[in-house]
């Protein structure tokens, strides 16, 4: 029965295209109840996958793998909640974007986080829509770029951050850990919050 309803789902509104790395099985069972069943039908299929090598990350069910655990993400000692001040603890953190914007579940629709700024806004109407999207072009949805092919379990920074001004126009991008990344994004973001558009700001590298 289990296998049957999960082709079903396959060749229903939960496939997902262009799948480059997918989860295991899912072990942690304990916050199957937790989430919405729109997502849990998602990660009953996949647990979690990696789109476009790198494009799209949606998180998974597990308690072994950290860089992918839903449950890190949304209740660890690093949740974005703790991070970052506009984000709620019932906001679920299923997905991030391949420079670690976050896409967050709130009263069932898609809510954005704007790693650098910390900043929240609305997405998207629904998971569902969410995933029709993604399926049907992903680089204009997220606004993203498929040039840059990660590895698992990391992500690209950028520098400088796309929220500075930077009148050269030159950015650099580099595959970092994906902790490494969110950490970076929610200190800048913390130091930055009370400033005004058009301030002036120093950022010191740290070798």
């Amino acid at each position: 029965i289990k296998s049957l309803y999960i082709e079903i789902k396959k060749r229903g509104k939960m496939q997902l295209k262009n799948i480059t790395w997918q989860g295991s099985t899912i072990d942690d069972i304990d916050l199957e109840k937790e989430i919405p069943k729109q997502l849990l039908d998602l990660l009953s299929i996949y647990n979690g996958c990696i789109i476009h090598n790198g494009a799209l990350h949606i998180r998974g069910l597990t308690l072994d793998n950290h860089w992918h655990s839903l449950r890190e993400a949304w209740f660890g000692e690093n949740s974005f909640a703790k991070l970052y001040s506009h984000v709620l603890e019932t906001d679920i953190p299923f997905a991030q974007d391949q420079l670690g914007d976050q896409y967050l579940i709130r009263n069932n629709q898609i809510v954005l986080l704007q790693a650098e700024t910390g900043e929240v806004e609305f997405f998207e109407e629904s998971l569902e829509k969410f995933l029709f999207n993604v399926n049907s072009d992903i680089e204009e949805y997220l606004n993203i770029s498929l040039d840059k092919s990660l590895d698992p379990g990391f992500l690209l920074h950028v520098y400088p951050p796309f929220c500075i001004k930077n009148e050269s126009g030159k950015y650099s991008f580099n595959a970092v850990p994906i902790k490494e990344l969110v950490l970076f994004h929610s200190k800048l973001a913390n130091q930055i919050e009370n400033l005004e558009d058009g301030q002036q700001i120093q950022i010191n590298i740290v070798e």
